[in-house]
This record gives C-alpha cells, structure tokens and sequence, in this order.
C-alpha cells in the first residue's frame, strides 16, 4: 500500500498508448497502461467497500477481462478504511490501496487517484454504494462511441433520487441553479453537473492543472478539460445502506468556492473589468433619473423605479456596445443587429432581476446567510451572470454584416 505526504493536486500525466500485446514501446521497469482505471474515494468506509469491491470486480471482469484497476484513496480514515483496502488487494488482483496522511477532500482525493492511475479512461465512483455499479457498463459503452466523457444522471430518462425529501431536492436544484449563473457554459452542458459517477477520456485532461475546491469534481473537469462529446446514462441515486453521510453545510459553502474560482480563473478579465464600470455608471444613472421622475414629475414609485431602471439598461447597453463589446458589434453592424442586441439585452437583465430576488431568498431562507450578505453575494452573482449570458447570446457573432 502506498502512503502520502500531503500533496497538492495538479497535472494529469500522459501514459504511453499501447503497441501490441508485447508493449514494446514501454521500458522494461514500466508498469503497462491499461483500458481503465476506477477510482473510489473514501474515508469511514469500511462498511460498504468490501461489498463494493465483489460487485465491481464481478462486473469489471465480464467486460473487461483484468484491463482495469480499482484504486482506493483513503483520506486516513479512523475506521482504518485504507487498512481493508490494503487486505482487499490480496484477494482481488485489480485493487490499490493509497492512503493519504494530512489532507481530506473527496475532489483532491480523485486527482490524487488519477495522478497515479494507468488506464486510458478515468472514472470515479462514490464508496457507499449510492451509484449503482452496473452503471458502469453502459458509461463504458457510451466512451466505446466515442464520447469525451460519460456521465452517470439522475436528470435524464431512467434517472431519479429513491427517497429525497423536498429540503434535499431544492437544495440540489439551488445548487445547479448557482452553478447556471456562474458558469452557464460549464455547467449548462450536462443534465447532472453535482454528478459524481463519470468517466472521462485521459486524453481530454492530461497535462491540465486540475485544482478543484470541496467536492464536485466533475465541474473541474467540465471547466478544465477538452470534452467535446458528452454521453449521458440515467440512474437512480441510492439511500446509503451504512454508515453517515457526509453531505454538511461545509461542502456547499465549498462548491460555492469553487465555482467562483473557477469563474475567475476562466474570465475574460479585461472585458468583465469593462462591463463592471458600465454596470456602476448604471446605479448612478438609475438613482439620478429615479430623482427626477419622483421630485421634478412627481410621477408613482412603480413608474419612476420601472422607467428608471429601463434608462439605466439604456446607458448600460449603449456603452457596452460601443466599449465592452465593440469588437464583437463592429461585426455585426446594421440598427436592425442594434435592435435585436438591445432586445436580448433588456432580456437578459430582467431575468437578472429575478435571479437576484430567487439567489437573496435561497441564501437567506434557506442556507441561513445574513441578508446583507446575501444581497451582496446576489448582487456578485448575478453580474457575473449577466456577463456571461450577454456575451453568448446578446453579443454572439453568428454572421457578418456588410459594413
């Protein structure tokens, strides 16, 4: 069994493809790749991970001979998880046993796996039996078309949860919600982005520095990794049978970390710097004509705060358009392109509007958040959002016009 330092995660390495039975492209003191590497994060497992290892293997086997490994990384687990794995090995051919010392972190726990691994494809399965393991051959069969990745989801035909209650299940869905606003174009891609029974092609993420933060893997690599081509396979998520479960308030405070980082680290940050500017001078403009109407018109509260905030949308679209994304409308010249920018933009604030009011409320009501910070955090998200959305749709260049 092997024993770890703390480490911090980082590149997947490539491995060697295979050139014949004989490898002989490989050195002698290589360890030979092999089609697929599972691993199996755990800590305080030692319930489930005997029952878990026979049915993998049994089903492994059918499909894939011995051209596989299952590797257990244990975050030193009281219950001496590792130690189980370490006996496991000895019966089944196809274990590993790592052990971490000095860190915890299921997404870390994973990279540290994959790190190590010799397969061509990587795959992650919880330890408690909550993703049904059968699964795995029609993940498999969806890799074998030729997909990037393929992702187990409880949001497709044949998907589902056993017995969630209602708190769970809006929990998950305000989660996902979070995960649209931040990073549409990561998470939007997949039905079951908190999925965490996947597999995905090496060759779509080595040499990736992959540093992901709680518990979601499958963000990271969605938002680091060349994936072209996603199969999706539904599944019923499953009760844990022993053990406690380790979902806390912790783990979605850091899924919130991490797709803020991740955010950030795939910004555009000269532009998104441009659209905050335009996004300030709106609150001035927005205040300073709200003022008018009210003490110069003596119009309604309701009609002052409407008109208001349509001048600001103005101001903010017409600086956006010739500043933030000049580059973008010079391609798309014409006032009939202008019209239909403007258009999609008014879309994209208002629905920014109700975002904040729904984020503000599942904050404060539902995670407890103070509410000032909850505005404050809406406020971050929903510019982000914004951003996000405006630049895809608003000022996407689908054709080019004549000047």
């Amino acid at each position: 069994m092997s024993v770890s330092k703390p480490s911090l995660p980082g590149l997947i390495p490539e491995i060697p493809q295979r050139r014949g039975h004989l490898q002989e492209d490989l050195a002698a003191s290589m360890p030979a790749p092999l089609q697929f590497s599972l691993v199996i994060p755990t800590y305080n497992e030692r319930h489930n991970l005997e029952a878990l290892i026979e049915r993998l293997s049994q089903l492994l086997d059918c499909f894939l001979g011995h051209d596989y490994e299952l590797i257990v990384v244990d975050d030193d687990s009281p219950d001496r998880t590792w130690e189980l794995a370490q006996h496991l090995a000895d019966t089944y051919p196809q274990v590993r046993a790592l052990r971490r010392q000095g860190e915890r972190g299921l997404s870390t726990a994973v990279i540290y796996g994959w790190q190590r691994a010799r397969g061509q494809i990587l795959g992650v399965i919880d330890a408690d039996l909550q993703h049904p393991p059968e699964i795995l051959e029609q993940l498999w069969q969806q890799i074998e078309r030729g997909a990037d990745l393929a992702l187990a989801s409880r949001h497709v035909d044949g998907g589902g949860v056993s017995d969630w209650s209602l708190r769970r299940r809006i929990l998950s869905r305000g989660a996902q919600l979070l995960g649209l606003i931040l990073l549409p174009g990561v998470v939007g891609r997949v039905s079951d982005p908190m999925s965490g029974f996947f597999m995905v092609r090496r060759s779509a993420i080595c040499e990736r520095f992959l540093n992901p933060v709680g518990y979601k893997i499958l963000i990271e690599v969605l938002g680091r990794g060349d994936i072209s081509w996603i199969g999706e396979v539904g599944y019923v998520f499953q009760e844990r049978e022993q053990g406690e479960s380790k979902v806390t308030w912790k783990q979605y405070w850091e899924y919130l970390q991490h797709l803020w980082k991740l955010r950030l680290d795939l910004l555009p940050v000269q532009r998104f710097l441009r659209f905050g500017v335009v996004g300030l001078s709106g609150v001035f403009v927005d205040l300073a004509v709200f003022y008018f109407l009210r003490e110069q018109w003596q119009l309604g509260l309701t009609r002052s705060a409407m008109l208001s905030a349509e001048v600001a949308i103005l101001n903010n679209f017409y600086w956006n358009d010739i500043w933030t994304f000049s580059d973008l409308s010079r391609r798309q010249r014409g006032w009939r392109k202008r019209v239909k920018r403007l258009l999609k933009f008014n879309i994209v604030c208002l629905a920014g509007l109700i975002l904040n009011v729904l984020i503000v409320n599942l904050l404060f009501n539902l995670l407890g958040v103070n509410e000032y910070l909850a505005k404050l955090l809406a406020i971050a998200l929903v510019t982000l959002w914004n951003f996000s959305i405006n630049l895809k749709l608003s000022w996407r260049v689908t054709d080019v016009s004549d000047p």
